[in-house]
């Protein structure tokens, strides 16, 4: 490339770096004065990342911002404490791993063959609290996670269309762009069926970030390769690190990351306030995106997802899976 083309392509990243950064104004504008935890909340970032996950779209954008705040406002997701949500932690069925991937990601690893409770309400709260811990420990100038989701023990008892409906709900109402990759590792047969059901429940942007993986797939190694250093990565997941999930170390972990959230929230903290927006590469629109669907579209989806739902498709028939291949 001429240093002329090398101009040309500085001046339009440039052009578009300020377009998004009036947009994030235009945004902030819009919330009108913010105190408190709202005000840390909604730095340059952060707002960012609501318009993205709108394509941009400032008045989608700031409709998507005002909800959450306001679900921050009443959830208090920052607030739940380890001791509140350890029962759902028992079994080792979503822990923060103590290692991050290759770009400093915090990895949450999820093993849905170990749900050891009933209540949508008790996981959901648990997983928020996840949420939270994960976000605690990311390193500066990253502001996403890793999902590793192992399948062992995993059978038809265990899938709740309840459950996975919510948790897209708050990933992608209230995290908007917070995660990075899920890798599904060794899902059995029959999840093909039930990814069908859940696949309208996620937006496109979010889908296809989901990669599946198998041990005895030759793919596999090498992105897990790419992703972690795998004298770190657990030996579950094709790794070199035997240790295994332990609830009351883990529990002692919690407990002091427990103790560090509220100077994270508080106005002291001008990290978070002040966390500024990086332009990652791409465009200011996104193409063939469903994420800015309207109400009424997001109403006929899950119309739809309710149908293929009463119909009978978590019998574990359903067309094969191209993911393996």
């Amino acid at each position: 490339m001429t240093s002329s083309n090398c101009e040309v392509n500085h001046a339009e990243k440039q052009a578009l770096f300020e377009e998004q950064t009036l947009k994030i104004n235009e945004v902030r504008g819009s919330l009108g004065p913010l105190s408190g935890k709202s005000a840390l909340y909604c730095s340059d970032a952060s707002i960012a990342r609501y318009l993205i996950a709108r394509n941009w779209n400032v008045k989608k954008a700031t409709k998507m911002l005002k909800e959450t705040l306001k679900w921050r406002a009443e959830y208090k997701p920052d607030e739940i404490r380890w001791d509140e949500v350890a029962h759902e932690a028992e079994t080792g069925k979503i822990y923060r791993a103590n290692y991050r991937d290759k770009t400093g990601r915090s990895v949450l690893v999820m093993r849905p063959g170990r749900q050891n409770t009933k209540s949508t309400k008790g996981q959901i709260q648990y997983l928020v609290y996840c949420m939270e811990n994960a976000i605690l420990n990311l390193p500066p100038g990253q502001d996403q996670m890793v999902w590793l989701i192992d399948f062992e023990g995993f059978n038809l008892s265990h899938i709740s269309v309840k459950v996975t409906k919510e948790t897209a709900h708050v990933l992608q109402s209230h995290y908007p762009e917070r995660l990075g990759v899920a890798i599904l590792y060794n899902p059995p047969k029959f999840f093909e069926s039930f990814w069908i059901v859940v696949k309208p429940f996620l937006e496109p942007k979010t889908y296809r970030k989901v990669k599946f993986a198998y041990s005895d797939d030759q793919n596999t190694k090498g992105i897990m390769e790419d992703l972690f250093k795998m004298d770190e990565l657990e030996s579950c997941f094709g790794g070199n690190n035997q240790t295994t999930f332990e609830f009351n170390d883990y529990g002692a972990r919690m407990r002091e990351d427990d103790k560090k959230m509220p100077l994270f929230w508080s106005p002291e903290n001008n990290m978070a306030a002040t966390q500024d927006y990086v332009m990652a590469n791409g465009s200011l629109h996104s193409s063939n995106s469903e994420a800015d669907l309207e109400p009424e579209e997001e109403e006929n989806r899950n119309e739809a997802v309710k149908q293929e739902e009463d119909s009978g498709k978590l019998n574990g028939s359903g067309t094969s899976l191209s993911a393996k291949q």
